[in-house]
């Protein structure tokens, strides 16, 4: 009666894809495993894992991810809840979103940047600024 065994919902966060190089793939794509990119995909990719781009990988279109590391070539935007690593062979244009970035020396990053996490804005400086000469000047 209470012993009923329950099937365990496979884990799919460990699995990952692949597009191999010669393939392109128009469309969107939403995944629970990682994802390595070898041939092209012009479309949106929104996973939870990794992503990988290689050497002769390229994506247009947006990507969000929990980490990247892109070796080949991205246009679009970019979401990187974690940390994205740029290799020496990467080019990146469009727009880039993430926590912690790694830029090795020879990649081609021409992209608008925002780095989220334990950062303030210059208004919240401003702000703590203003208030503490407030504070001093009532001394």
């Amino acid at each position: 009666m209470f012993s009923e065994k329950k099937t365990p919902k496979p884990d799919f966060s460990k699995e990952q894809n692949k597009i191999s190089q010669g393939t392109t793939l128009t469309g969107d794509i939403n995944s629970e495993g990682s994802f390595r990119i070898e041939g092209e995909l012009d479309g949106n990719l929104n996973i939870k894992g990794k992503v990988v781009i290689g050497e002769t990988g390229k994506i247009n279109g947006e990507v969000v991810c929990e980490n990247a590391d892109i070796e080949g070539s991205f246009t679009g935007t970019l979401k990187v809840n974690a940390c994205l690593t740029l290799k020496s062979t990467s080019h990146i244009s469009g727009d880039v979103i993430t926590d912690q970035l790694v830029v090795e020396s020879g990649a081609v990053f021409n992209a608008t940047c925002q780095m989220k996490g334990n950062v303030k804005s210059l208004e919240d400086e401003r702000k703590t600024t203003t208030e503490y000469q407030k504070t001093k000047a009532a001394q």
